[in-house]
């Protein structure tokens, strides 16, 4: 079937349209780590995902705007680009979710964050304030009241709504992205703009705040298993500053550790996506053309361009570095693409496997085990991968019309490789959830299991009536979903074994902050110790202060 040009790859069914190379080899198993957006390595409890699309009419227009002209691998060019045709979207206003898109001169106006500290001015010391709902320009109910209120109406079995945040940053008119949530002990942090916070897990409490010098413009999806995160940002805050600086920050203190710049050469590399990932101590900044990367701990280079016509673009976070590369073939044509395994510490090719000539890897959506969304203009493929980065399997069959979510369908300005939700695998099975299909008694959508060895679905699964579902994980042998709120009824976690069959509540958001929950729009989802986290992917506004005073991240649970 044929689409418009510019437009996205059909995110619908897959058949076997990518036939392997010659060469496969027979299965092996092998010990990968699932990549996991903004999180940290799986652990008891923990969890993410996005709720399903919201229902006809509550939904933004341009959520998947035109792309430039010309192939880039991995998919599509954005960068400074895109923030210009965001910048160009016309107001939008989602229906019962009170968030606004605004139209408006470039996102680096230079306006101060709250506190009142100069843009241009170096990072303070970290603050914190032990407060909710003190930022500048509160003049509606705070947090604790509307927690408060919905949890006087508390029915049996749900849970309360543990904290709830604002935006609190002074924000450009055309809002910011929010990096994040990155869970390091008890503590959640997120960035946003030209900061960086902490919150206390348990009750939502400020901890610390760091005032970076320029825009967070790209992060990883995982930080260092001792606590730090090296963000990508803007090398100034002129409206036209490229993002080719690194920052790292330590999540457990809130203070910020070396920077460096990276060079950004030629059109192809200055135009296109930032992709980040953590592999151990070594943080990757990938573009079209290269990848550079730094040692966390100390910020020394640890290799960029690396020989030969082939480079990485992108890396999925974890303990082992699984590359997305191209091979440039002309001077304008980079559609020769592999996958291979880089020592994150030499930058040295373990495994290299070639992707068919016109088919361009697009994410990784597991990497323990090793599965890669494959990309043509009008096909779609989901490749399984051995250890030894030999041929496996590709899914096939099933309902079709499958939903997962990525950066690109959320408009944000990263674009990492390993940052999809609705995705899931534990060693032999693979999840993915359908799109939304209206209904009389509400929206619902399907959940269907595959079997890696063979590809072929094991089972499909109905979520409740009106309240679709999206995967988030698997856990001691059975699947974590998110499911939506719905007019009146909660949001929830929802569980299914290995082999099927009904959903199992996990945990019951309340019914009298369904409409709270649901202004949370394509939200990130964490769920450890017993709660949830529900972030924002974008704040904005459509008057100046909108943006402090909308809510930002919500918890539920004890």
């Amino acid at each position: 079937m044929s689409q418009p040009p510019g437009q996205q790859p059909p995110q619908g069914g897959f058949g076997a349209p990518y036939d392997p190379p010659p060469g496969a080899y027979p299965p092996a198993a092998g010990p990968y780590h699932q990549p996991g957006p903004y999180g940290q390595q799986p652990q008891p409890g923990y969890g993410y995902g996005y709720p399903p699309q919201m229902p006809p009419g509550q939904q933004p227009t341009g959520q998947q705007p035109p792309q430039p002209g010309g192939p880039r691998p991995g998919g599509r060019f954005r960068g400074r680009s895109g923030r210009v045709v965001g910048a160009a979207l016309a107001v939008v206003l989602l229906a019962g979710g009170g968030i606004w898109y605004a139209t408006g001169p470039d996102g680096g106006s230079g306006k101060p964050a709250a506190g009142g500290h100069s843009s241009a001015a170096p990072a303070p010391a970290p603050t914190g304030s032990g407060q909710q709902g003190t930022a500048d320009g509160d003049s509606g109910i705070s947090p604790d009241a509307e927690a408060e209120a919905v949890n006087e109406q508390l029915k049996p079995g749900e849970s309360k709504v543990g904290w709830l945040q604002k935006g609190g940053v002074d924000l450009p008119r055309n809002g910011s992205d929010v990096f994040g949530p990155w869970i390091v002990g008890d503590t959640v942090v997120k960035a946003m703009y030209r900061t960086v916070s902490g919150y206390s897990v348990a009750d939502g409490t400020r901890k610390w705040s760091l005032r970076l010098p320029a825009t967070v413009c790209a992060a990883p999806s995982q930080a260092t298993a001792d606590g730090r995160i090296v963000l990508g940002i803007e090398g100034s805050t002129a409206s036209d500053a490229s993002c080719d600086n690194v920052q790292m920050v330590d999540l457990t203190t809130g203070r910020a550790g070396w920077r460096k710049e990276f060079v950004r050469t030629g059109a192809w590399d200055g135009l296109s996506d930032v992709a980040m990932a953590i592999n151990g101590d070594t943080v990757t900044v990938g573009r079209t053309s290269r990848t550079d990367a730094f040692r966390v701990s100390d910020g020394k280079v640890v290799f960029g361009k690396l020989p030969g016509n082939c480079q990485p673009f992108g890396f999925a976070s974890g303990p082992v570095a699984v590359a997305a590369t191209s091979c440039q073939t002309a001077a304008d044509d980079h559609k020769e693409q592999q996958v291979q395994r880089i020592d994150p510490a030499t930058g040295k090719v373990r495994w290299t496997y070639k992707v068919k000539k016109g088919w361009q890897v697009d994410r990784f959506y597991s990497a323990d085990p090793l599965v890669v969304s494959l990309k043509q203009p009008e096909k779609w493929a989901i490749l399984v991968l051995n250890s030894d980065g030999t041929y496996r399997t590709q899914l096939s069959g099933g309902p079709g019309d499958y939903g997962p979510k990525c950066d690109d369908d959320l408009m944000t300005l990263g674009k990492n490789l390993d940052n999809c939700m609705g995705v899931a695998a534990d060693a032999n099975t693979f999840y993915l959830p359908t799109k939304v299909v209206p209904g009389k008694k509400g929206d619902r959508n399907k959940v269907v299991a595959f079997d890696l060895t063979t590809g072929k679905p094991r089972w499909t699964a109905d979520s409740p009536v009106g309240q679709p579902v999206m995967p988030m994980r698997t856990e001691a042998g059975k699947l974590l979903m998110y499911a939506a709120p719905a007019r009146n009824k909660g949001g929830a976690i929802l569980s299914l074994p290995a082999t099927g069959g009904t959903p199992r509540t996990v945990q019951r958001h309340p019914a009298a902050g369904s409409s709270m929950e649901r202004g949370f729009f394509d939200p990130r989802v964490l769920y450890t110790g017993g709660r949830t986290l529900l972030m924002q992917t974008r704040i904005s506004g459509i008057t100046d202060g909108d943006e402090i005073e909308m809510r930002s991240m919500v918890a539920f649970g004890p």
